[in-house]
Order: structure tokens, then sequence, then C-alpha cells
């Protein structure tokens, strides 16, 4: 019995999940009309609810789209989230496990029965997590990535690859080739945060996203706090 306590705490398959929680009791299904979080997670009643399987753009990643453009990906895959539960009402989902946030990981259908993660992903607006899904949703993302939509359009880089980048809070920078340049690369733009700037003092939107990035006046640029700097010319 130690030896397989042992080999769960120290597998990578459930890295969120504590011992605690394999003896916690499991709740109810729970149904309701679904508020939006981001694009992978939901909340019912007051319950935060991560889809299972899937991994969303972050609310402030930036991907490049088809001309190779920066757009606001996670609040694009939240914004297709809200759109597609707003034409079938209630949601309900099925308990899977807690995670290390203590939010209930949930399999969750429309009121029709369409599968909430399995439609992100097939319409490139989540990506299948292997390390949770084991592939359950692989299909629908080779369709997605064939047929070039949502963030397979252009160029991305994997939620959980953009987290580990950001996790001490910076704001999103530019993408590029499936990834995010570094702040040593943006530095040789040219591009220096004293004197601090305004929108109006500032010409090109990869100039406004740099600062934002790299300066600790920046967030002044984002005034509405959208993850979009200078919107006059972003």
């Amino acid at each position: 019995m130690l030896a397989f306590l042992s080999a769960i705490q120290q597998s990578d398959r459930l890295p969120e999940t504590s011992l605690s929680d394999l003896t916690r009791p499991s709740p109810p299904s729970i149904a309701g009309i679904a508020s939006i979080v981001d694009g992978d997670t939901i909340e019912i009643h007051g319950q935060r609810i991560r889809l299972n399987g899937i991994d969303a753009p972050e609310s402030k990643q930036y991907c490049n789209d088809a001309k190779g453009l920066d757009y606001p990906c996670g609040r694009r895959s939240a914004e297709a989230l809200d759109a597609f539960l707003a034409t079938s009402r209630p949601v309900s989902c099925r308990f899977v496990s807690w995670d290390r946030y203590d939010r209930f990981v949930g399999e969750c259908l429309r009121s029709d029965g369409a599968n909430l993660s399995a439609w992100m992903v097939e319409h490139g607006q989540a990506l299948d997590w292997p390390r949770y899904s084991h592939g359950a949703y692989a299909q629908q993302q080779s369709k997605a990535e064939a047929m070039k939509i949502g963030i397979w359009a252009g160029k991305f880089q994997a939620p959980w690859e953009w987290r580990a980048e950001h996790a001490d809070g910076a704001a999103p920078s530019s993408p590029t080739t499936q990834g995010f340049v570094s702040r040593r690369l943006l530095a040789q733009t040219g591009y220096s945060c004293q004197p601090r700037r305004t929108c109006s003092q500032i010409s090109s939107c990869d100039e406004a996203n740099w600062y934002l990035a790299n300066c600790s006046w920046g967030g002044k640029l984002d005034r509405d706090k959208d993850g979009i700097p200078c919107e006059t010319v972003c």
C-alpha cells in the first residue's frame, strides 16, 4: 500500500492531486447557468470548474493570426466558449478530481449533450492536454489543425509553456514562431523604459506591447486591463 501511494505521489500523471484528495469525498455533479472565467474554466453556483483534459490560452496570452499579427487569443477563447454555451443552457458537470487550486475538475456537457472540452479543441480554441486527457481529444485536435481554425490558423505557444515563462506575472510579449520572444531579445529592438511614454507618443502596436511587457509603468498603457495597450494603435 505504501509503495502504491509513493508511486502516485511521484507520478507525473497526477501532479496537481495531493494524497489528501484521494480520500476526500467526491462531490455530486453540478448543473446550472455557467459564467465564463476563461477558455477552460467556468463557474456554476459559485463553484469554479476546470474543464477536464484541455488547456486554453491564458487570459493575457497573445498569439499570431494567419497574417502574422498579434491578437488576444486567450480572450478570444473565452468569448468562443461563452458563445457556445449561450445556445444551449444549462451546463452539467460530472466531477473528475480536485486540482491543486482546490478547483472542481469536471467533464461538462451542454443541455443538448455537447461536450465542452471536445468542442473547444475541435474549434481550435483549446489544446488537448495529454498529461491529463491521455489523448482523449487528439482526434478533435487533428481536425482543427488540418482545417487551420482558431489558434491553428497562425502561430502560438502551448498554454502550459506560456504559464511557465510568465510565472512571475509578467505581461505577455509578442509571439514568434510557436512561442514568445524573450526580454533579452526584445531589448534588441532599441526601445527603452526611459523616458516614460504615453499612448500619444507611441507609434506602433509592437512598441506599445514592448512597454507593457518590460516597463514598470507599462500597465498604464492598458487602461481597461484587457491585455491590449494603446488601443488607438493596437
